[in-house]
């Protein structure tokens, strides 16, 4: 329903982790409500748009699914930064996606947006005969309670809790809105700035 006084918040959003953690099947599975089993990998970074209305607010999420692959690490920061929110992505069925989960973490800390909301996502959580990760009140659990993330186990492929990371982290985003600001957080990179700072000495 419709509230007078709605808040619009454009957010953006990116997703980081291993290949084939499931970043792009969990945007797709949001975005589109649907699953390719055999998803190509992404090359560089996909753009996604979606809107969600949570309690008084519409939040506009601008989704940047970037790749997995190392030689497309250096290109992270100029997808993050600025960045709202993060989801990171790893495979329950692969211990190593969850290590590379927890560097993504601690380079968000130290580059990120301070005020950014992160979850983690357990992902594919449909294949629990191969599980290698735990889940509750265990290392994933704790890990992220330890690091300032809320944790979900997710499935594209089932959309078990793909929608409630989103919501979850829609609820969350309001609350770190500045209040002198009404029209919301500002999400640009300030470029104007930047290119100030760049040509004041030379």
């Amino acid at each position: 329903m419709a509230t007078t006084g709605n808040k619009n918040i454009n957010a953006k959003l990116v997703l980081l982790g291993d290949p084939g953690a499931g970043k792009s099947s969990l945007v797709l599975r949001f975005v589109k409500g649907q699953f390719v089993e055999f998803q190509e990998s992404t090359i560089g970074a996909a753009f996604f748009s979606q809107t969600l209305a949570v309690n008084d607010a519409t939040v506009k999420f601008e989704i940047w699914d970037t790749a997995g692959q190392e030689r497309y690490h250096s290109l992270a920061p100029m997808y993050y930064r600025g960045a709202a929110a993060a989801i990171i992505v790893y495979d329950i069925t692969n211990p190593a996606s969850f290590d590379r989960a927890k560097k993504w973490v601690l380079e968000l800390q130290a580059q990120g947006n301070p005020n950014m909301v992160m979850a983690l996502a357990g992902n594919k959580a449909d294949l629990l005969d191969d599980r290698k990760v735990a889940a509750e009140a265990s290392e994933a659990q704790v890990y992220a309670q330890e690091n300032g993330l809320f944790f979900m186990e997710t499935s594209a492929k089932t959309a078990t809790n793909v929608n409630d990371i989103f919501h979850e982290i829609a609820k969350r985003l309001p609350r770190v809105q500045p209040s002198q600001n009404p029209a919301g957080m500002v999400l640009t990179d300030r470029p104007a700035e930047r290119a100030a700072s760049a040509t004041c000495c030379s």
